[in-house]
Formats: C-alpha cells, sequence, structure tokens
C-alpha cells in the first residue's frame, strides 16, 4: 500500500514538472526571473547616428521569454555602433552597425549572459 502512494506521488510532481517545462520552452513560463508576464521595456529602439553600413544576423540558443529578449537587446545595444532586434520566436538577433565592429564583440555581449551565438551571419 506504501508504495502505491509513494508512485501516485511521484506521477503528480512528474506531471507538474513537464506542464511547467512545456510552459518555459514555449515562453510563457516563468524564465530568468522574468515572470510569465511579458516584460515592459522602457527603453525606447535604439536609433544609430550615423548610417548603418552592416548587419549581422545572430542565431542565438537559450532565449525562452520576453525577459531573455529585453536581456539580449540591452546588452548587444549597450555597444556604440549597434543596435539591436530580437525575433524571440526565430531566436536570432538582427544587429544593425553604423561603424565596424567585430563579430567577437557582439558575440561575447550576448555569451556573458549565458546564451550561445550558434552562428553570425552577414547581411
Amino acid at each position: 500500500m506504501g508504495n502505491i502512494i509513494v508512485i501516485a506521488v511521484l506521477a503528480v510532481i512528474l506531471i507538474f514538472a513537464v506542464k511547467e517545462a512545456v510552459k518555459h520552452l514555449k515562453g510563457q513560463g516563468d524564465c530568468c526571473g522574468g515572470g510569465s508576464e511579458p516584460v515592459e521595456i522602457s527603453e525606447d529602439k535604439k536609433e544609430l547616428t550615423a548610417p548603418v553600413i552592416e548587419r549581422k544576423i545572430l542565431h542565438i540558443e537559450g532565449m525562452h521569454c520576453e525577459n531573455c529578449k529585453a536581456r539580449v537587446e540591452r546588452a548587444i545595444n549597450r555597444i556604440d555602433g549597434a543596435a539591436a532586434e530580437v525575433d524571440l520566436k526565430k531566436k536570432l538577433a538582427v544587429v544593425s552597425c553604423d561603424r565596424q565592429l567585430s563579430d567577437d564583440l557582439i558575440v561575447n555581449a550576448v555569451s556573458v549572459l549565458d546564451y550561445k551565438v550558434v552562428s553570425v551571419e552577414h547581411a
């Protein structure tokens, strides 16, 4: 009888864990401390002061929610001469540059946040 109760409790815990994991992967769960509500970004879209001379597309793994998206955009936008727009569903960031910026500089800004840049394309 005791084994049945233990198995029932474990089954309930497993069901709850799977439901939360699915929500997390869909970007609907509590992720990165952001909660399940969309993050309000107080910063406006960054405008570059000079004409755009290059665009880079970063394919990024590890972003799951609006908070992740906002963190990546803020990190890239802190770089002088770079402005980012992140597409959470496509798992990529489009970075507009108004000067020559190394791929490593931009990749490092994302990597220190514990996201993985899997590739960089030059558009």
